[in-house]
């Protein structure tokens, strides 16, 4: 697989995640640190799930734990602060895509059964191709939380 694209969204994130002073979200949703802690999860699950299809086994993906705020806040106070979390979110992508790059065509194209839920609602339900979890990050989870780090960036009255 060629990670090039993911690798890039991730450093698009991690440059929002370092925005000094980022807010809570103004929808009640998350703060950066539980987007940072659910990236967390999410990257260690696939990462697990496609060292599994490589070591033969078939592993499922399910993304509920890293939705799960008890997990959330449990990876948040595993951590000093911000600057940590995103250090170790650049770490473990880096870990991701390593693996990533390293897959065969026949383990990318392994079928593996997915459960998404966003917001609460049900989003697959399916097999999916290793490569299109890994490639989803990219495709779309990464940006979006990327924005959603964004939309976090606290108005200074007087600057547009």
């Amino acid at each position: 697989m060629d990670t090039t694209v993911l690798r890039s969204a991730y450093e698009r994130l991690l440059d929002a995640a370092a925005i000094p002073d980022l807010g809570d979200a103004d929808d009640g949703g998350w703060n950066a640190d539980q987007i940072l802690a659910h990236l967390l999860s999410i990257d260690a699950s696939i990462a697990a799930v496609a060292l599994g299809v490589v070591a033969g086994s078939r592993p499922t993906f399910d993304n509920r734990i890293s939705l799960d705020t008890w997990n959330l806040d449990r990876i948040i106070t595993g951590h000093s602060g911000r600057a940590d979390m995103i250090d170790h979110v650049r770490s473990q992508a880096t870990v991701l895509c390593d693996i990533a790059d390293q897959l065969n065509e026949e383990a990318a194209s392994v079928a593996v059964p997915s459960l998404l839920l966003s917001n609460d609602a049900l989003v697959l339900d399916q097999p999916v191709p290793l490569a299109s979890l890994i490639d989803g990050l990219a495709e779309n989870h990464v940006p979006v939380h990327t924005q959603q780090l964004l939309d976090l960036r606290v108005a200074v009255p007087g600057h547009v």
